[in-house]
């Protein structure tokens, strides 16, 4: 039996692990040159910090997670470096590209898809000037080079990410000028009692900002980004606090994000179906609890299923991979197939309050000045999109037909949300009606044959 598994992080560690346990051989697919995904990405060979500077509390889960992937990897076949750039579901196969522009398709019987998430941005005047990257890319340059994306920078957003990224900075020597979270301390609040379902996970979060403050760093609650200034690099922030009194912010450097999305076009290229969450307000593919899709042999884990954080990958990676098993008589543990599905229907309920808690800021996108460029691969501002609303631009993938936005080398990935909630506004309807940007193969910039 062919099974692959595409991603090498958190789920895709565990979906491996509990293949192997039954006998099987899986093909282990993974984009970047080694596994760990961006919560425990590994640095490179001779990086001399160590597990507890890193990755902080997290060092013992990292640990042990690249420890079974060190294991794992002589007992399948292994294969880092390689992007997988189209599904062909109905002849059952993956397209991909091997570093050294090595093209091959692979044929499978049964695939878990285990492809992590992004950050979710909310473009602002001055989010294209050098110095400007997500939460994700401030944490990937600390964990992977030991170097930070400036010495006072800001951090925008909202979630725990954004207050564990400000941390770790302020620990590494490069405290930030100044935190900004458009979410009100109320909403936070009134979320509180959901948040007791995991509340080893609150009270770490508690403690994070309680260490935050103590080291002086400046957190502005209920606040509003205006623009990012500067001439050729970052200079300020202008912001307004939630008394809608202005500010200036001098720093070298800003971190933004609003959560995570999905990385869910290989789902799409699958044909698996998506639906709309609006409390996550993301654009799911439909599976079921335990990571069986609509479509025969695909099944999902982790954040590219659902963003749910890396224990609950952990988690879900094993479940799928039972459930890959159980669909063909193969033997799989009963005893930890119980134990997951409780765990995973508890986290369930905490990660719906931790979007209530920590909501997108929908409201800012449909309020997008026009002149903000929104698409930056193909300098797309608001207000072009905003004009094609009414010339029959009434769905996204129409809107990106006449407007060309989502057509550049991210295919959407960065600005999709937020052009559909100015779409939205334009069109004066929910923002789930106007849908969604669709895969398309290649999901990622590839060579050309021949190419130099």
């Amino acid at each position: 039996m062919k099974v692959a598994v595409v991603g090498a992080g958190p789920a895709g560690v565990r979906a491996v692990e509990q293949l192997v346990r039954a006998g099987l051989e899986p093909t282990w697919l993974e984009e970047s040159p080694d596994g760990g995904g961006r919560i425990y990405q590994r640095p490179p060979a001779g990086f001399r910090r160590g597990y507890r500077a890193i990755y902080g509390a997290d060092a013992g889960r990292a640990r042990r997670l690249h420890a079974t992937l060190e294991a794992l990897k002589p007992r399948c076949d292994w294969r880092p470096d390689t992007l997988v750039w189209n599904i062909r579901t109905r002849e059952r196969l993956l397209d991909t590209q091997t570093a050294g522009r090595r093209r091959d398709t692979l044929a499978y019987d049964a695939l878990i898809l285990c492809t992590g998430a992004m950050d979710r941005i909310l473009p602002i005047p001055g989010w294209t000037l050098p110095g400007v990257t997500t939460l994700g890319g401030a944490q990937i340059a600390l964990k992977a080079q030991g170097v930070g994306i400036g010495a006072r920078p800001v951090f925008i957003g909202t979630g725990p990410l954004l207050v564990l990224a400000a941390l770790q900075y302020a620990k590494a020597g490069a405290p930030p000028a100044l935190v900004l979270d458009t979410t009100s301390f109320l909403t936070k609040a009134m979320a509180a009692a959901g948040l007791l379902w995991n509340l080893p996970t609150f009270l770490r979060g508690l403690r994070y900002t309680a260490a935050l403050r103590m080291k002086g760093v400046a957190v502005a609650e209920d606040a509003t980004p205006i623009a990012i200034e500067g001439e050729g690099k970052v200079m300020a922030l202008r912001w307004r606090d939630s008394g809608w009194r202005e500010h200036v912010t001098p720093c070298d450097a800003v971190a933004m994000g609003w959560g995570l999305k999905p990385e869910a076009q290989l789902a799409d290229l699958a044909g698996v179906p998506f639906r709309f969450d609006a409390t996550g307000h993301n654009w799911l593919p439909e599976r079921d609890a335990a990571g069986r899709t609509p479509v025969p042999g695909v099944y999902l884990a982790g954040d590219g299923a659902g963003i749910g954080g890396a224990e609950v990958a952990e988690l879900a990676g094993a479940r799928a991979a039972l459930a890959l098993l159980e669909d063909h008589a193969l033997p799989a543990d009963l005893a930890l197939r119980a134990h997951l599905d409780g765990r995973l229907r508890t986290e369930a309920r905490f990660r719906a309050a931790l979007e209530r808690a920590f909501p997108y800021p929908a409201h800012l996108a449909r309020r997008m000045e026009d002149a903000t460029l929104l698409c930056r691969c193909e300098a797309i501002t608001a207000g072009e999109l905003r004009a094609v609303a009414r010339y029959g631009g009434s769905e996204a993938n129409r809107a990106k037909a006449l407007s060309r936005v989502g057509m550049g080398r991210c295919q959407g990935r960065v600005c999709g949300p937020p052009a559909a909630e100015v779409l939205a506004a334009a069109l004066g309807v929910p923002v789930e009606q106007v849908g969604r940007l669709r895969g398309q193969p290649p999901v990622k910039p590839i060579p050309l044959p021949g190419a130099a």
